[in-house]
């Protein structure tokens, strides 16, 4: 099979993880847009499986922003210990959900624009909320996505903010942000960071990683 240009490549991947991946979607457990919101702010160096074990202790305590806007920070800290960098995490949900409360009227933003201006949120997260809560075009350039879109060739940079930009250029809109959980998915199951399994992936025709070893 022939590509004429990288669109076609890229095009040929979201048709190909759509069929591997028909239910992907993100694997952090969340009710509404706060959970989301807070639980991908603990994902930060630390694994989603790990989060969805502190997350229903969290939740039954600060159900939504304004409680943990009041939280005593000891004990937040000491619930989401095991997630790593606690005491900074701990500090900004504080502070996050106090500015909810304040500006937001308790309700998470919709926009990327709004959204990077709560303490501890970057674009990644910002993406996930807007395109997994609000349904709006995102492309979340996690570690997995900027590895594989390094792999395929459809980037030349690991720098997060210019493959987001790079991928919003070349992807459908309306298929961004469920493209990059099937990459999440893949990048786990196939293409891992070592060891690749290149022989069974279905995306090997188009990979420049695949061709150039």
């Amino acid at each position: 099979m022939k590509f004429k240009d990288i669109r076609q490549r890229v095009g040929f991947a979201v048709e190909k993880l759509k069929e591997l991946y028909p239910d992907a979607k993100c694997s952090l457990y969340a009710d509404n847009p706060f959970e989301l919101l807070v639980a991908t702010r603990l994902s930060a160096q630390c694994t989603d499986a790990r989060v969805n074990q502190v997350t229903p202790k969290l939740f039954e305590r600060y159900p939504d922003a304004r409680a943990m806007a009041n939280a005593d920070i000891a004990e937040l800290e000491e619930i989401i210990k095991s997630c790593g960098l606690y005491k900074t995490k701990a500090r900004e949900l504080i502070e996050m959900s106090k500015i909810l409360v304040e500006r937001y009227d308790s309700t998470v933003p919709d926009t990327i624009e709004e959204l990077i201006k709560l303490p501890g949120i970057g674009r990644k997260t910002a993406n996930l909320i807007v395109g997994d809560i609000y349904g709006k075009p995102a492309v979340v350039a996690d570690t997995h996505f900027i590895r594989l879109c390094n792999r395929l060739g459809f980037v030349d940079t690991k720098d997060p903010l210019k493959v987001e930009m790079r991928m919003r250029q070349l992807l459908p809109p309306e298929e961004s942000n469920v493209f990059c959980h099937r990459m999440v998915h893949h990048g786990r199951q196939i293409c891992t960071a070592r060891a690749p399994k290149c022989e069974k992936c279905g995306l090997n025709i188009i990979c420049l990683y695949k061709n150039n070893k």
